[in-house]
C-alpha cells in the first residue's frame, strides 16, 4: 500500500458492527471518518467510541464504505455514488454477485466505474456498533472484487483502505467469492443453527453433557438472524447446491446407520472424508496446515490461573500454537489443551508436571508433584 493512496476523507454508511469496526480503524490511521446511519442512537454510538463524526458526507469525500445490510446495499451504494459524484464506492457485505448485478441494473457505465465490491471475512456473533473493535479486521482476507475496467486509482484507494485496517487483500471475481463463502461461511452457519435447534427439545440432564466437541459445532449458531436471513437469501443459489451436496452425504449415512452390508464403510470414509477437508484449512498465518501436539492439562476456576500456566509455558521457552478451554460439568475445573510443535509436547510435559501441574493424558510421565503454591491450578472461567 501507498499512503498517498489511502484516502485522507471517508464516509461510512452504516454504524454496526463492521462499519463501526471500519471507521475506528481508519480514524487510527489518520482518516477524516463521517459516520451516517438510519438509526440516531447507532450512529452516535458509533461516534462515541471514536469511529468518526456524526455528519453528513463531506463533499470532498474521497471514499464511501457501504456497511449495510445485504438486502439495502444495492439501494444505498448507488444512492451514494450520485451524492458523491467524484468518490468511489465501496461496500462490506458478504455477498457480491448479486450487489453488483442490481448496481449494475440501476446505473450509468460512468457510475459503475466508481463502485468496486468488497467484502472483509471478519465478524462476530454479537452485532451493532456496541461490539465494534478496532482490530476486528487484522491479519483477516479482504476480498476486493474489481474487473479489468476498474480504473486502478480507484482499486488503489480500497486496497489502501483494507491494508490500512490491517486485512489481507484478496482480488477474486464476484461469483468465485458467492461459490467459496457460501462453503466456508454460509453453509456452516445453517448447519450450526440446526445442530443447535436440536438442543431445544431436550432435557436439560442431557445438555449437561455437552462438550467442547458440541460447543465447536453450535458457536456460529448465535448469530443474529435478521441478518443471515438477509445473507442466505442473497447468496441462495451456491448455499443451495451445497447444502443439496450435505443432505446427499447425510442421506448416504442415515442409510449406512442401518448397518446393513457396506455400512461400516461407509460410515468410516465419511469420517476420513472430514479428515481430507479439514487438513486443508489454513493453518496460523495462512501457512500451510500444521500437525500440534496437544498437552491437556487440568486447571481450576478461579482468578489467575490462565495466567499461571501461560507464564510457566513462557518461562520453559515453549511456544504455543494454539489452546482451547473446555469446562467440566459440575465442577470447578476445566481442561485446558496446549498445543504445541510436536518435537516440544515432550519438553512441555515434563515442563508443567515439574511445576505441579495435572496432566491427565501423561500421568504416566508425570514427576512427583512438588509441595508448589498453585499445584493443579486452575484456570479462569
Amino acid at each position: 500500500m501507498s499512503r498517498s493512496d489511502l484516502p485522507h476523507r471517508v464516509h461510512v454508511v452504516g454504524a454496526g458492527l463492521l462499519g463501526t469496526s471500519a471507521g475506528l480503524a481508519l480514524t487510527r490511521a489518520g482518516c477524516a471518518v463521517t459516520l451516517e446511519d438510519t438509526s440516531p442512537t447507532a450512529g452516535r454510538l458509533a461516534a462515541d467510541m471514536g469511529a468518526g463524526t456524526l455528519s453528513a458526507a463531506h463533499p470532498d469525500t474521497e471514499l464511501v464504505i457501504v456497511a449495510a445490510p445485504p438486502d439495502v446495499a444495492a439501494d444505498v451504494i448507488v444512492a451514494q455514488l450520485r451524492a458523491l459524484p467524484e468518490a468511489t464506492v465501496t461496500d462490506v457485505a458478504s455477498v457480491k454477485g448479486v450487489i453488483l448485478e442490481r448496481v449494475r441494473a440501476a446505473t450509468e457505465r460512468h457510475e459503475l466505474d466508481r463502485y468496486i465490491g468488497s467484502h472483509p471475512m471478519a465478524g462476530r456473533e454479537r452485532s451493532g456498533a456496541v461490539s465494534a473493535r478496532v482490530d476486528l479486521f487484522e491479519a483477516r482476507p479482504w476480498v476486493i472484487c474489481s474487473d479489468d475496467d476498474t480504473p486502478p486509482e480507484r482499486l488503489a484507494q480500497v486496497v489502501a483502505v483494507a491494508e490500512a485496517a490491517g486485512a489481507t487483500v484478496l482480488h477474486l471475481e464476484p461469483e468465485f467469492h458467492d461459490s467459496s463463502v457460501a462453503r466456508v461461511s454460509h453453509a456452516p452457519q445453517v448447519v450450526a443453527s440446526l445442530m443447535a435447534a436440536q438442543l431445544i427439545e431436550m432435557p436439560v440432564d442431557g445438555i449437561a453433557l455437552a462438550g467442547q466437541g458440541l460447543r465447536d459445532v453450535i458457536r456460529i449458531a448465535a448469530s443474529d438472524p435478521g441478518l443471515w436471513t438477509q445473507i442466505l437469501a442473497g447468496n441462495a443459489h451456491e448455499v443451495r447446491d451445497v447444502l443439496q451436496h450435505v443432505r446427499a452425504d447425510l442421506d448416504a449415512v442415515i442409510d449406512a446407520l442401518s448397518l446393513d452390508a457396506g455400512g461400516y464403510a461407509t460410515l468410516a470414509q465419511t469420517i476420513a472424508a472430514g479428515n481430507e477437508g479439514h487438513q486443508r484449512v489454513p493453518g496460523k498465518h495462512g501457512q500451510a496446515p500444521t500437525v500440534y501436539g496437544t498437552v491437556t492439562v487440568v486447571v481450576g476456576d478461579e482468578p489467575g490461573g490462565l495466567a499461571r500456566v501461560f507464564t510457566d509455558v513462557h518461562q520453559l521457552g515453549i511456544n504455543i500454537e494454539d489452546v482451547r478451554i473446555d469446562h467440566a460439568t459440575g465442577h470447578r475445573l476445566g481442561s485446558l489443551d496446549i498445543m504445541v510443535l510436536p518435537d516440544r509436547v515432550q519438553d512441555l510435559v515434563t515442563g508443567l508436571s515439574e511445576r505441579g501441574w495435572r496432566l491427565p493424558d501423561h500421568a504416566e510421565q508425570e514427576a512427583p508433584a512438588p509441595a508448589a503454591p498453585h499445584a493443579g491450578p486452575p484456570a479462569d472461567g
